[in-house]
């Protein structure tokens, strides 16, 4: 599988910081509050690192930069399989399935990418 450009993660995670906005204030309990928040400033964090790179930079293959990252891969597997009762809207539970998956794809490559190499 090809890894993803920096311009392409940056760009997923983008539109993923959106949904998770959304999410969050369509969360019902604290408990799903909590990790939609959770997993938006892990990837918030992320994103503020990549926007130091320059535009220059951004054909290169994408590697995680903070720690974060390197864990959240459990939280979002989690939040896929229960988008259904964390978000109550429709269509903000579709636009976050489908992101999930890409951003799932990427994290995941990364990660086994990271723990081949320790």
């Amino acid at each position: 599988m090809t890894p993803s450009k920096i311009s392409d993660a940056s760009s997923v995670f983008l539109s993923l910081l959106e949904v998770l906005n959304d999410a969050y204030w369509e969360a019902s309990t604290i408990e799903n509050k909590d990790t939609v928040y959770d997993v938006l400033s892990i990837f918030n964090q992320e994103i503020a690192e990549l926007n130091k790179l320059s535009i220059q930079d951004h054909h290169y293959p994408y590697e995680m930069i903070t720690d974060g990252i390197r864990y959240v891969s459990p939280k979002l597997h989690r939040l896929q399989s229960t988008v259904d009762h964390v978000v109550e809207r429709t269509t903000t539970q579709v636009r976050l399935k489908q992101l999930l998956k890409s951003v799932i794809t990427i994290i995941d490559q990364q990660n086994n990418k990271w723990s081949g190499e320790n």
